[in-house]
């Protein structure tokens, strides 16, 4: 049995263990231990960290920058243990990395925290920089350099500042921080305190620190707000820029607060007196002005009346002739126009005004120097399946309805006869001012027409004695393809035979039976829109047979319808 004197084996292992605090060797790697300085030598510092042998670490670990390392014998110091022994017998120590492990583990408790952490930008990589903290190397994307762009980093270099770590992981060495979160997160802090100090309805200074196109941005001191264009003034603004630049100096009043969004809206306009008060006794309905016209749309046009009021001309109320023609097309911008109040809503700041009402309505200038009967001169506009249209005095259009173009011919063929921008003359029939309508006939002003002025009550024309049923003798004046033209014996009114009215049969349509002079009886059968009549043969026989029949039985009385059409026209 081994006495006390002489130890075993396990003695000595016993005796080491105590020594290293219960650790082996082998245990000591890859961990940061507390050492102490024994020595410095050249420009090494041998330090024992309780191991076999002690290790030396280059005193440029221990210095920061050009600051001097400060270390003397006997000084306790952290180092990391590489290996606990080399080929040379010593411990190999480290007094980087073991500020590199501190700096993780303190690194990682700020980042569970949401702490910030202050590092220095030391170094330019690819899309971004190095940044130093505390032993630790992260990296600094160039897009979290700054809240804006930043052209020129090297101000912001090897200066302590503070920095959010983003996203760190220790097994691979990756530490991702931004310094854009921090600025971000301080200019929200100082945005709240300025609003907090900000009032709705508050006048206040600002400067235009950008301007687009739908307002400017003005710095209130740390804290932007937006001066939309139409809070600029009463007038209209086409462009931010005809009121403000960049750099002006304005004084503003606060017109909304969002206080979830932070967002404040300004107007410079509200600082003015609203030239929309009293508006509806100044601008009575009724009362003509004269504006100038700033903006043209597709329904209509803008006329400013004073700086601050525009009133709209709806394109329906622009022109007495032009319909459905585009605003552009009869004002044009800047332009000075004479305009009647129509409507006035002060509540909506809206006038709706009109420019034909200014103007004379021409249908009535027309009525007043063509009244009907009289004859007119123009050219023909437009021809439809119905009639002819002719530009007459005024800028106004008369209609000549197909019926009143020739006498004896169908409309169809009378459209035929005439082309467009052919001249013509007519004469008035009639004239709706208020539903915008003249009529008139180009027939009326033929040989032997009646007057304009129509059929009487009693179905004659004007001095004509012409009754509807009344048989009558009338001569010959033309033949022509579609019927004769005729004129009564004794009333002297001239009127039409159309060919289906020349005779019962076939065989008496035909116009070229009859020659010019010739006298034949017919039946009034009707007056046309001018109130000229219209005459028939076949009506006439008709009737005669008709008369006959009742005044002498019916065929199957023994007699045959020759017989009694001849024993009544005998006895006429």
């Amino acid at each position: 049995m081994a006495s006390s004197a002489n130890p075993t084996r396990d003695d000595f292992a016993k005796l080491l263990d105590e020594q290293l605090g219960g650790v082996a060797d082998d245990g000591f790697e890859g961990r940061v231990v507390k050492g102490t300085v024994t020595a410095i030598e050249n420009d090494k510092a041998v330090i024992d960290v309780g191991l076999k042998s002690e290790g030396r670490v280059s005193l440029r670990e221990f210095a920061r920058g050009d600051e001097d390392h400060g270390l003397k014998v006997g000084d306790e110091v952290e180092v990391f243990v590489d290996r606990v022994e080399n080929s040379d017998g010593e411990a190999m120590l480290s007094r980087d990395r073991a500020r590199r492990e501190a700096a993780w583990d303190k690194l990682e408790s700020e980042f569970g925290e949401g702490k910030r952490v202050e590092g220095v930008i030391f170094g330019r990589v690819k899309g971004g920089f190095t940044v130093d903290l505390d032993g630790a190397v992260a990296f600094l994307p160039g897009s979290q350099v700054d809240i804006r762009p930043v052209r020129d980093v090297q101000p912001l270099m090897d200066v302590p500042q503070p920095f959010q770590i983003l996203k760190m992981d220790r097994r691979r060495g990756n530490i991702v921080v931004s310094r854009r979160a921090v600025l971000e997160e301080t200019r929200a802090e100082q945005r709240s305190e300025l609003i907090d100090k900000l009032t709705e309805g508050q006048v206040i200074e600002g400067v235009v620190k950008n301007i687009t196109d739908y307002g400017a941005f003005v710095d209130l001191g740390g804290i932007d707000g937006l001066l939309h264009v139409t809070d600029m003034s009463y007038k209209r603004v086409n462009h931010p820029s005809e009121v403000i630049a960049i750099g002006d100096t304005v004084r503003v009043q606060i017109i909304r607060i969002n206080q979830d969004t932070q967002r404040i809206s300004l107007g410079m306009k509200q600082l003015e007196s609203d030239p929309w008060e009293g508006a509806a006794a100044k601008y009575p309905v009724g009362a003509k002005l004269t504006g100038t016209v700033t903006n043209i749309t597709e329904y209509g046009a803008f006329v400013e009346l004073e700086p601050g009021i525009e009133g709209l001309v709806h394109v329906s109320e622009m022109s007495w002739t032009k319909k459905n023609v585009h605003p552009g097309k009869i004002v044009s911008t800047s332009q000075e126009v004479e305009v009647m109040v129509l409507e006035v809503d002060s509540e909506k700041r809206r006038i709706s005004l009109g420019l034909k009402q200014a103007q004379r309505n021409p249908w009535e200038e027309f009525a007043e120097k063509h009244p009907v009967g009289s004859t007119v001169e123009g050219e023909v506009k437009n021809a439809t399946e119905f009639g002819l249209f002719i530009g007459l005095d005024g800028d106004v259009d008369g209609m000549v309805h197909m019926s009143d173009i020739a006498w004896g011919i169908s409309g169809e063929d009378a459209l035929a006869l005439h082309r467009k921008g052919e001249q013509v003359s007519a004469v008035v029939l009639d004239v709706d001012v208020e539903k915008e309508r003249i009529s008139l006939g180009m027939k009326q002003l033929e040989r032997g027409a009646p007057a304009a002025g129509g059929v009487a009550a009693s179905g004659g024309t004007g001095g004509s004695s012409l009754k509807r049923g009344e048989v009558v003798t009338v001569t010959v004046l033309e033949v022509r393809d579609g019927g004769l033209e005729v004129q009564a014996g004794d009333d002297g009114a001239t009127g039409f035979i159309k060919r289906s009215d020349l005779g019962r049969d076939r065989d008496e349509q035909r116009p070229d039976r009859f020659q010019v002079g010739q006298k034949v009886d017919a039946l009034v059968i009707g007056f046309d829109r001018s109130k000229k009549p219209n005459f028939s043969i076949k009506a006439r026989q008709l009737a005669e047979e008709k008369e006959a029949v009742e005044q002498y039985g019916s065929s199957d009385s023994g007699a045959s319808l020759g017989d009694i059409l001849g024993e009544a026209l005998k006895n006429r």
